[in-house]
């Protein structure tokens, strides 16, 4: 087992600040080329404090923020273009990515896509959901509209 320092957010994991014990192989192929952890050690422990002491401050103004922005997300759908065959189904399915992306081009303010969570595959046109975590007390659903984007002539 690892101990490390969580430097991000990890869903299901915890939040920056935290100190967290995983496997050795999730240490070392996913959390800590990612950047997302540091290895924990007597020194980094005075890096928790400060990342425990600027997340709060973060917090306190970026709550109201973040509600205002769930009420924005969750008042109007967004469309998200895609490539489509005839059938409507999608070439590759929709990513995080295309999510932000689209919320950007409606208007509705930036999201990091990595707060972005889709509850499944979207491999055809229609119409689903997706949770975005703005705060750690706030989530916004957004209904999205996969639509298929005008073909080029």
């Amino acid at each position: 087992m690892a101990k490390l320092i969580l430097t991000h957010e990890v869903t299901g994991l915890g939040t920056a600040g935290d100190i967290v014990e995983v496997k050795n192989g999730y240490a070392r192929n996913y959390l800590l080329p990612r950047g997302v952890a540091i290895t924990w050690s007597k020194g980094g422990e005075k890096q928790v404090e400060s990342i425990k002491a600027a997340r709060a401050a973060r917090a306190v103004a970026s709550l109201e923020e973040a509600k205002e922005l769930a009420a924005k997300l969750s008042s109007k759908p967004v469309k998200v273009q895609v490539k489509t065959g005839e059938s409507g189904r999608l070439f590759g399915t929709v990513k995080v990515d295309d999510v932000a992306k689209a919320v950007e081009a409606s208007g509705l303010g930036a999201i990091d896509k990595r707060k972005v969570e889709l509850p499944e595959h979207i491999k055809a046109t229609g119409n689903y959901e997706a949770t975005v975590r703005l705060h750690e007390d706030v989530s916004a659903t957004i209904a999205l509209q996969v639509v298929p984007a005008a073909k080029k002539k």
